[in-house]
């Protein structure tokens, strides 16, 4: 059990974690080179935040979304179910 164990920390220590070993190593050398991958992601999280809005405004100027109170009762304390 004691050599699978080892065997575990060996792959993450020695294979796995050398990406992230690289992204340490560069961010002594260059801080805006080792987030470049952080400034992607949020790059693309902006894109679908801007899509995302220009989706619900067409949705919201064809009047597709069913507004009735009945629709959403857990908004109001008098609204039917």
């Amino acid at each position: 059990m004691k050599d699978f164990l080892e065997l575990i920390q060996t792959l993450f220590e020695d294979v796995l974690f050398i990406p992230f070993h690289a992204l340490r190593k560069l961010e002594l050398e260059n801080w805006f080179a080792a987030n470049a991958l952080n400034w992607i992601f949020m790059l693309i999280a902006a894109v679908a935040f801007v899509y995302w809005m220009k989706q619900l405004k067409k949705f919201n100027d064809n009047n597709e979304e069913n507004r009735d109170a009945k629709a959403h009762g857990f908004l109001g304390k008098n609204a039917e179910i």
